[in-house]
């Protein structure tokens, strides 16, 4: 448990930074949709697109929850203190696929420029911001 503080510390900037992705990333395809007709601004934006999820989302969300599951296996009575680690858990999972999803999208806005609309977008962008309030409430308050 020596080290247990800089583990917790560790998942806290990996976290942070996997949640940096996954606010701006869904921006980026804001930019991506509402300026398909503009061939060397999109050029620039897959890159930036790619960059971010490959290099700093994938490598974070990893970082994430490997330091996550060294905390619960050198704590585990983690799992005995209230359901709240199981929605917390539960959460993760879901921001998870949302992270895969982004990849997804990513892709299919290479081969289909015009794929959703700037406005679904904008709603899409929200969905970490919702799932990182439960998540935090969930490990901060501990209401349940």
């Amino acid at each position: 448990m020596e080290y247990y503080t800089w583990i917790l510390a560790f998942h806290v900037m990996s976290f942070t930074s996997w949640m940096a992705m996954l606010f701006y990333l869904p921006r980026l395809f804001i930019y991506h949709r509402e300026h398909s007709d503009n061939l060397a601004f999109g050029h620039v934006v897959k890159i930036q697109e790619y960059k971010l999820y490959a290099y700093i989302g994938v490598p974070a969300m990893w970082a994430t929850i490997i330091s996550g599951a060294v905390m619960l296996y050198l704590n585990p009575h983690l799992f005995q203190s209230g359901l709240w680690m199981y929605v917390k858990l539960f959460f993760l999972l879901v921001l998870v696929a949302y992270s895969f999803s982004l990849n997804s999208i990513r892709k299919r806005l290479i081969d289909d420029p015009e794929y959703k609309s700037g406005k679904y977008f904008r709603f899409y962008n929200e969905v970490p911001t919702l799932l990182m309030i439960v998540i935090v409430i969930m490990v901060v308050v501990k209401p349940l």
